[in-house]
């Protein structure tokens, strides 16, 4: 079994303040974590995250009378999700921690689906993916272990995994009406479960030069040769 991330270096502040970016879904995402109490933002974005993500940083930082020079770490989701979503969160992230060497934190997306389900041994944290396909992977959230890769697939393709004889389920691939190994909850982390992980001490911060996204796929949209012979196989 493998622990969801590594231990990070221990960060010099013993009670750091933390800015939390999610883009991995429609919904734009964000959290500051400071003096043991956060601060967040939920709202709808659509396509527009691009445009909104900047100056709902600077709203939310205004609330919280803080600046820049104050977060100590940049939590971003890591993927895999929304591949242009993760894309916008990740520059932006690193655009705002580079002029200040501001360390960055990333969390894999789907670790932080799983533990919205704590204390089972066998979670299925399953996402939707687009393509007919679901982003997934098995979890045991009482240990805090993996107990499979970053997958991605058809639903009719996910198995229970090995040893194991049953499970529970959650994410956004649960409210879309297909059929899965598990039963789960259709529910989706914000930006707290973002920071709550990041607090955990399984994460490590790396310079923003070096923060990365996770892939499970390379290929991201369908040619037109494809979507017309997808449709042809549907209708």
């Amino acid at each position: 079994m493998r622990h969801f991330t590594s231990k990070p270096p221990a960060m010099n502040n013993p009670s750091p303040c933390l800015l939390a970016i999610d883009t991995s879904t429609a919904f734009l995402s964000l959290g500051v974590h400071m003096h043991g109490q956060q601060h967040l933002i939920y709202e709808e974005a659509g396509t527009q995250q691009s445009a909104l993500i900047l100056p709902t940083i600077q709203r939310l930082l205004n609330e919280c009378s803080i600046t820049l020079s104050d977060i100590d770490a940049i939590v971003y989701a890591q993927g895999p999700g929304a591949f242009t979503g993760l894309r916008i969160g990740i520059g932006v992230a690193a655009g705002l921690a580079a002029p200040l060497n501001i360390p960055m934190m990333g969390i894999p997306c789907l670790a932080a689906v799983a533990t919205l389900v704590p204390d089972e041994p066998c979670v299925l944290a399953a996402t939707d993916a687009r393509m007919h396909e679901l982003f997934y992977a098995w979890f045991d959230t009482q240990t805090h272990t993996r107990l499979s890769d970053d997958c991605v697939g058809a639903a009719d393709s996910i198995r229970l995994p090995e040893n194991q004889s049953h499970g529970v389920g959650v994410g956004n691939a649960f409210g879309l009406g297909l059929s899965l190994p598990v039963t789960g909850l259709a529910q989706m982390p914000h930006a707290d479960t973002y920071l709550k992980l990041a607090l955990s001490g399984h994460y490590p911060t790396t310079p923003p030069a070096q923060a990365h996204l996770r892939y499970v796929r390379n290929k991201i949209a369908l040619t037109a040769v494809e979507q017309a012979q997808h449709r042809g196989l549907h209708s």
